[in-house]
């Protein structure tokens, strides 16, 4: 398969701070419309990964392509506008807007709307369709003018996933979505993101095996700050490399 013809590939990325090396040379390609969850001990460079797709760090070396073209050394804002988005771990709300307004900001841009004093929102029909379509998708329609503040914990982590594919991006990372979840939020929550990123390209960090079974048609196993497999949940189970360096038993068990 062509450079061109995957998603998102990473070529031996390496990331450094100082001296400390934290990356050190992972590589893998993700197919369009794969769901690949990203695994691996506290420590391992999940977040860090994460970052360096997104543009919040320069990579010390390597490459990142995003359908066939590079993207390392762009800012955060060009990447998301060819079309990848992130969530973060913590939740990034504006707090004191309501629902529809969270969502028709993230709409804006992707839109073609720029900064202009004399533009009325409520004008913007089709800002306001997305908005709503969304809004819909992520089953917030009837908190539609809840402030981000007073929405429950579940609601906001599926607020947050509204803004990230509002824009219409085509590769999606998810920090931890189901993270200090129940389990049946978390059940749920796994439900949602399998709908609302149908067709499109996941990436996810995920300490919940049972998630990660559960979403990914791949999972990449990172140690150390490098790939040592990358696979279908299956494969990856059965990987005896997998279980020594980090999973043993509780991946055999997982299910």
């Amino acid at each position: 398969m062509s450079d061109q013809q995957y998603a998102i590939e990473l070529k031996d990325v390496r990331k450094s701070f100082g001296k400390t090396e934290i990356i050190r040379g992972a590589s893998m390609a993700v197919r369009p419309g794969e769901r690949v969850a990203i695994i691996g001990p506290n420590g391992a460079g999940k977040s860090t990964l994460f970052n360096l797709m997104s543009g919040r760090f320069d990579l010390t070396s390597g490459e990142i392509r995003l359908k066939g073209e590079r993207i390392d050394g762009l800012a955060p804002f060009k990447i998301n506008r060819k079309g990848l988005a992130r969530s973060f771990q913590v939740s990034n709300l504006f707090q004191r807007l309501s629902v529809f307004e969270n969502l028709r900001c993230a709409v804006l841009w992707s839109l073609g709307y720029r900064y202009a004093f004399w533009k009325f929102l409520a004008d913007l029909d089709d800002a306001n369709d997305r908005a709503e379509e969304v809004m819909k998708m992520i089953r917030l329609d009837k908190k539609r003018d809840t402030l981000a503040m007073n929405l429950t914990y579940a609601e906001q982590r599926a607020l947050e996933i509204g803004i990230t594919i509002a824009g219409g991006a085509e590769v999606i990372l998810l920090d931890e979505p189901t993270a200090g979840m129940s389990k049946s939020e978390t059940k749920r929550f796994i439900q949602l993101i399998r709908e609302v990123t149908e067709g499109k390209t996941l990436l996810t960090v995920e300490h919940d095996m049972g998630v990660v079974f559960g979403l990914a048609d791949k999972i990449a196993v990172l140690v150390y700050g490098e790939v040592i497999a990358f696979d279908t949940p299956e494969a990856v189970r059965a990987n005896a490399r997998v279980q020594e360096a980090y999973l043993g038993s509780v991946l055999a068990e997982a299910h």
